[in-house]
């Protein structure tokens, strides 16, 4: 397997294509897939390059939201086709969509809205941040190759609430980049956040002690900010119900901005023989 680090750097890469498919307007881009050994395409991949897509699109303004919706199993063994698709731009915003495609049809499509920099009076009203976590609290997470720490491993398959919280801190690399890595990051861990009430299941049972895959992500920022500095996601899953699942979280500086939201559902289902018995219900 290659560096991961490296190869993530390649896949953000993103290149117009040579024949754009003007037919149905917009500009296409190619992009490459991460070399992970596993037969699907990794969802935060996508979203980050549809960040760097959007950035490339309207290059005077900065991402304010993405809202992704994945329609289909992306093939890793596939390069995937990009069509960008302006509807408006404006002094102040602008937005447009990207789908992404191979040759089965649609997998994911995105809603981008962007917005030149203003001032203006600000106000924060958040729990506050506690220290970074020393390196005894190092904790590898699957697929994001840079320092995180947490003191919880959803690994695990002992139960607990359903919130998590990890620092991380990618190698040093340009502020351009930091909206499309933490995209990347926000789409790893609410299932497994969602899954810490169950009991006997962590998130690498997927596949075997339960089915998994995300329908639908938004990221919104709300700030600049860099990730070769500490950054805490710290998030929560309120609900799991009828086959899925849903959670949300902010991502903070270590001097306690808020710089980020996200929020994701997602399919979670289990083998009919282990449905009863496993409902669970916590009231905070």
């Amino acid at each position: 397997m290659p560096d991961l680090w490296r190869d993530l750097l390649a896949c953000l890469d993103v290149t117009p294509s040579v024949a754009p498919p003007s037919q149905y307007g917009g500009v296409g881009y190619q992009g490459r897939n991460q070399q992970l050994n596993y037969h699907r395409v990794f969802g935060g991949q996508l979203l980050a390059q549809f960040v760097r897509i959007a950035s490339l699109t309207y290059p005077d303004k900065a991402i304010k939201s993405q809202h992704a919706v994945f329609t289909s199993e992306g093939r890793a063994d596939e390069p995937i086709a990009f069509l960008a698709k302006p509807h408006h731009e404006g002094r102040s915003f602008a937005a447009l969509t990207i789908t992404a495609t191979q040759q089965h049809g649609v997998v994911v499509t995105s809603s981008i809205s962007m917005h030149a920099n203003e001032t203006g009076p600000q106000h924060q009203e958040i729990e506050s941040v506690p220290p970074v976590l020393g390196p005894e609290h190092d904790l590898k997470l699957d697929l994001i190759p840079w320092e995180t720490r947490a003191t919880v491993d959803l690994n695990t398959t002992a139960t607990g609430p359903p919130s998590f919280e990890f620092w991380m801190r990618t190698p040093k690399t340009e502020a351009a980049l930091a909206p499309a890595l933490t995209a990347y990051a926000t789409d790893l861990t609410l299932i497994g956040t969602a899954l810490r009430p169950i009991e006997g299941v962590g998130q690498r049972g997927n596949g075997t002690d339960f089915t998994s895959a995300v329908t639908s992500h938004t990221v919104w920022f709300h700030r600049p900010f860099r990730t070769d500095d500490w950054l805490l996601l710290r998030q929560h899953s309120p609900l799991s119900a009828h086959g899925r699942s849903f959670g949300r979280g902010d991502v903070l500086t270590r001097e306690g901005a808020l710089v980020a939201s996200y929020a994701q559902e997602a399919l979670l289902r289990f083998p009919e023989r282990h449905r009863e018995g496993r409902s669970t219900k916590r009231r905070v």
